[in-house]
């Protein structure tokens, strides 16, 4: 099998889930931590101005934050906090505002107050939280009113969003007493709550889990430096982009064992015909020679993100792939099953529509051009832009909806293009 030799190098900017994650643990320790290669976009600003408006004191260099912790002690918002279409933000600030004496409106976004709270609410009023969905539909706008959480037991379902239950971990350490969560029903994207329960262990509090439960000690945060690696949702377009071309890329800063679970979208580009090489000086993929990707048949609820990078790249394919269990995708910024379905036979692929899933027939001698139409959502840009690497004439309706997690995308997209196509 003939490979490319050349290798294109990229760094690409830190775990956007990662990088929330830790704001909120750093905000919440005792002392004071540095964020080191934190992601800089507009739901990490979001979140940061929020944590502004509890106190929290928030330093930016280039690519270090210096976060002044509270210990747990928050002032009450004088003001609503705006979250924009920060999903994974305005559900952690739900249950970070629980731990302030006063009461926190969080809106956000059309968008958001379409996307599910109602679970969530329930969970902070068994922790005797008075928390309540501001229009009554179940989704945000919210009104968080507390004195504190009093810990205890709480039933949650994580069944439409695994933030939800990273949401109440996080902060739970703070409760007045220890707490446990008991899951009703299955969790999806179990991936990032492992996320969740690492960078609490990193900050010094670690959760135990027994079957479909978490028991969470009373505590404080300890401060730290903290380094973020890699996007990996952010890096499956770079290694998606060698998957179609049949070239050779590397993510420099993705380490061999990333503790995000998109990490194991390379492994689903192996069973499609690439090869794949983790170590020390990143992540390597290299694609197999131009039409000779396979179709595959998987279950993508454990990296519900990366599903569309995927079904970009099954167009690719020979052969009928079948991506199944992402029917939480239908609650993100858009539809993202309709989204992917009908862009992908914009440009002449036929795909079609499950309830929870997406079948996609390869074949990209039938790919055409056209303007996709991005939803404002980024990650239907992001996996769009593949597309691109192989069909000219693909346009995008408005390529700045990736500033909601990867700013500077295109200009790293160019840079890939130069060096990867022939």
């Amino acid at each position: 099998m003939a490979y490319s030799k050349k290798t294109v190098e990229i760094q690409l900017p830190g775990s956007k889930s990662i990088t929330q994650r830790a704001l909120v643990t750093a905000a919440l320790a005792k002392g004071v931590s540095t964020l080191v290669c934190p992601l800089d976009s507009e739901d990490t600003q979001l979140l940061r101005k929020a944590l502004r408006k509890f106190g929290i004191s928030i330093k930016e260099d280039a690519q270090t934050w210096t976060i002044h912790g509270s210990g747990g002690k928050l002032s009450c918002p004088e003001q609503e906090i705006f979250m924009g279409n920060n999903g994974t933000g305005i559900r952690f600030m739900m249950s970070f505002a629980a731990l302030a004496n006063g009461s926190t409106e969080l809106t956000g976004k059309k968008r958001m107050e379409e996307r599910p709270a109602a679970p969530l609410l329930q969970a902070l009023r068994q922790l005797g939280v008075d928390a309540q969905s501001i229009k009554g539909t179940g989704c945000p706008p919210v009104r968080i009113s507390s004195r504190g959480l009093k810990g205890g037991k709480v039933s949650l379902s994580a069944s439409i969003s695994s933030q939800f239950l990273s949401s109440l971990l996080l902060v739970a350490p703070y409760a007045s007493s220890p707490v446990t969560i008991e899951l009703d029903g299955k969790l999806v994207s179990r991936p990032y709550v492992d996320i969740t329960l690492k960078v609490m262990s990193d900050f010094g509090i670690t959760p135990q889990e027994d079957q479909n439960t978490f028991f969470i000690p009373k505590g404080v945060y300890s401060a730290r430096n903290y380094t973020v690696e890699a996007d990996a949702s952010s890096a499956s377009y770079f290694f998606a982009a060698a998957a179609v071309t049949g070239q050779r890329v590397c993510v420099t800063n993705m380490p061999p064992e990333p503790i995000q679970g998109d990490s194991a979208f390379v492994d689903l580009l192996a069973k499609m015909g690439c090869e794949v090489n983790r170590s020390k000086q990143g992540t390597v993929v290299q694609g197999p020679p131009r039409g000779q990707l396979r179709a595959i048949e998987v279950d993508m609820s454990k990296w519900p993100d990366v599903a569309p990078t995927l079904a970009v790249v099954a167009a690719f394919a020979k052969g009928r792939t079948v991506i199944t269990n992402i029917g939480h995708l239908r609650v993100k910024e858009t539809d993202r099953i309709a989204a992917v379905v009908t862009e992908l036979n914009r440009i002449g692929c036929k795909a079609q529509e499950m309830e929870d899933g997406i079948i996609v027939n390869g074949g990209q001698d039938r790919l055409k051009a056209a303007t996709i139409n991005t939803y404002d959502d980024h990650r239907i840009a992001m996996c769009f832009a593949v597309a691109s690497l192989l069909v000219p004439g693909i346009e995008f309706d408005d390529k700045a909806v990736v500033k909601k997690s990867f700013p500077t995308f295109w200009q790293y997209w160019e840079q890939l293009q130069n060096n990867i196509c022939p």
